[in-house]
């Protein structure tokens, strides 16, 4: 199993926040424009950090769902990806487009963050494996209805976007009959607790109900960091509404041995409530 982060989560994080100037926290509506800029700042300014923190754990070409190391090459959720063009919607480094262009996919890799997609680049050209990228915002995917075979997203776009059910719109018009859309996000339960791998984040402080989006802010009160929460049933209403059919739900545990701790993820929380959802669905 992995070794614990190479720098603590915290110092990565205080570091974007100065460059962003970010001096407070708030509770209030964040519409698309303002959580898109806001996000693709963030993700820019944070891009050299994460990978430094994180890019052992992902590797270059490695299909990791989240925290818990759930494994694309263990899980198949996607199913049999040879000769299928497949989308990843918030692809980071684009390692998990990687894995899949090595398994036999047309993997196409997408990421609002222009920080991110240079350390895709990187990984490219480390790897030798050429996976295309655009840079693109989740809500307003650049491709012709009917191009793939099959999406995906690891942790990617969908907590920064005010609509996930615009997001979901997009992943069918350009998905073929048929085609999974697969993708993890942070369990919803988890929005509850504070975002603290300790004791600390073992208490209730926030209402499982309530979705106005956590945003972080400069002097000025603009955001430099949006993050939205749903409940299960919003995610599963939004599929629904959207035209997938949801075929399962993962909620990983945490493994025996494990002991890296990722942000909120930890040995300690992991034991005891799910930090991860997965959900495997196919356009109807």
């Amino acid at each position: 199993m992995s070794q614990p982060s190479a720098a603590p989560e915290a110092d990565r994080h205080a570091r974007a926040e100065q460059r962003l100037g970010t001096s407070g926290v708030a509770y209030r509506a964040v519409g698309g424009e303002e959580a898109a800029a806001a996000n693709l700042a963030w993700w820019d300014a944070d891009a050299d950090d994460y990978q430094a923190t994180h890019g052992d754990f992902l590797g270059d070409a490695d299909f990791v769902w989240c925290p818990e190391g759930v494994r694309e090459a263990d899980a198949h959720l996607l199913g049999d990806v040879r000769g299928r063009r497949v989308l990843e919607v918030g692809c980071g480094q684009a390692a998990c487009s990687r894995w899949l262009t090595a398994a036999g996919a047309d993997a196409v890799a997408t990421d609002l963050s222009g920080g991110m997609l240079r350390h895709a680049r990187e990984g490219n050209e480390r790897t030798g494996v050429a996976v295309p990228l655009v840079q693109a915002n989740a809500e307003h995917l650049p491709f012709a209805p009917g191009s793939f075979d099959a999406a995906c997203s690891a942790f990617g776009a969908l907590p920064f976007v005010p609509s996930v059910a615009t997001v979901f719109a997009e992943v069918h018009r350009v998905l073929r009959p048929g085609s999974p859309w697969v993708f993890s996000v942070t369990h919803p339960m988890r929005w509850i607790f504070p975002d603290d791998p300790g004791p600390q984040g073992l208490t209730v402080t926030q209402p499982y109900f309530d979705r106005t989006p956590y945003v972080e802010v400069d002097d000025d009160g603009t955001a430099t960091y949006v993050e939205y929460h749903r409940t299960v049933g919003d995610y599963v209403r939004a599929l629904a509404a959207t035209g997938f059919a949801l075929e399962d739900l993962l909620e990983p545990e945490w493994p025996e041995g494990h002991t890296r701790t990722w942000g909120q993820w930890s040995p300690l929380r992991g034991k005891l409530f799910p930090g991860t959802a997965i959900f495997r669905t196919r356009r109807a």
